[in-house]
């Protein structure tokens, strides 16, 4: 019996008139069960989305649960309320009317309740979009900070570019002509040998030259060290070796510290593949989800609205038109009795009117 009463309590019905109307015991019992029960979720998710907002303080835990309770409790108050001020009296057009904003009001908080549940459901699956989505992050930012830095430093890396292109041109002469030079001492016959063996003449500036240009190239490989130097100096400066790809374990630890606002978003990307089209998997998981919560809380509306005007409303009503009558009745004799105070002031007034006229005509 004391279940009873506490889920009658939650429907917002006045229990000494309900006990009158047995009939109505088990509508109520339900409407008030399922006020509770949301009232429940909307603590639990409420205690969820602030457990992020202070996640890694001291107190996370103890301002999740008083803010929970805080916040279930004033939609439980809410939801009872909406319920218990529909009025059955009237045609069920007006009592649709007169429910809409409270049906609006139902839907907006299924949607705020049922948010962080998904995001409670959908945990692993939003751990790992972050992930993917923080590297992307870094990359983006990699990609950034070089595009700025080649574009501040294009004439150095233009001449850079240019310095190694004629270093690999070169190198790639002074192994052929060191090849041919090799021929012509052994004797190998080709078109540009004359196939005798020996030091000769020809051989012999032909490896001054080689000596000339492989100097030449020492010098050319001096001067793209030192710009490789000054290249990579403006890039430590300007923090392009700080910036990096993270690891497994930063990933897990950034992925633990990222807030509300960070895994909704992961949420809502969830819904939808890299191409930009719908994944049906999750797309109708998560949406099908956040219906369950908005019909659950527009629940007792529906049923308050469904249900025929019963036992207990007819009591109601004739209560309320007792104490209106009451109260008509009272304000009548209220009036009735300041009206007989007027005429009785009236009379005095006359009466001495008259006694000071007549005092007068003796006087004069």
């Amino acid at each position: 019996m004391k279940i009873n009463k506490f889920f009658w309590f939650c429907s917002g019905v006045h229990i000494p008139t309900l006990l009158k109307s047995p009939s109505e015991y088990s509508k109520y019992f339900g409407i008030g069960a399922t006020i509770f029960f949301t009232g429940l979720f909307a603590a639990l998710a409420g205690a969820y989305a602030m457990y992020f907002v202070f996640s890694g303080n001291t107190f996370a835990i103890f301002t999740s649960a008083i803010f929970g309770l805080i916040w279930g409790l004033a939609i439980f108050n809410m939801d009872r309320y909406i319920v218990s001020s529909i009025n059955k009296d009237t045609s069920p057009t007006k009592q649709f009317l007169q429910a809409t904003p409270r049906i609006a009001l139902a839907i907006l908080i299924g949607i705020v309740i049922s948010r962080p549940l998904e995001l409670k459901i959908f945990d692993k699956e939003i751990s790992e979009q972050l992930k993917a989505n923080y590297l992307q992050l870094q990359r983006s930012k990699i990609d950034t900070l070089n595009v700025t830095f080649d574009h501040k430093y294009k004439i150095e890396l233009d001449k850079l570019y240019l310095l190694r292109k004629e270093s690999d041109s070169l190198q790639n002469r002074l192994k052929a002509d060191r090849q041919k030079l090799n021929y012509e001492i052994f004797g190998e016959k080709t078109t540009e040998t004359s196939g005798m063996m020996g030091y000769g003449p020809y051989a012999k500036r032909k490896e001054e030259d080689l000596d000339n240009r492989e100097q030449h190239f020492n010098r050319l490989q001096q001067r793209i060290d030192a710009q490789e130097r000054f290249i990579s100096e403006r890039k430590k400066i300007d923090g392009l070796f700080d910036e990096r790809l993270v690891t497994g374990k930063e990933l897990d630890s950034l992925v633990k510290l990222a807030g509300f606002a960070d895994r909704n978003a992961a949420l809502e990307q969830l819904k939808y593949l890299e191409n930009g089209k719908v994944n049906p998997s999750t797309y109708w998981a998560i949406n099908f989800i956040g219906l369950l919560f908005i019909f659950f809380e527009c629940l007792p509306v529906f049923v308050k609205l469904m249900s025929r005007q019963g036992a207990y409303d007819l009591l109601i009503k004739d209560q309320e038109d007792v104490i209106i009558y009451q109260s008509d009745r009272d304000k009548q004799a209220e009036m009735s009795a300041s009206d007989q105070v007027y005429e009785k002031n009236i009379q005095l007034r006359a009466q001495r009117l008259q006694n000071e006229m007549e005092l007068n005509k003796a006087l004069f």
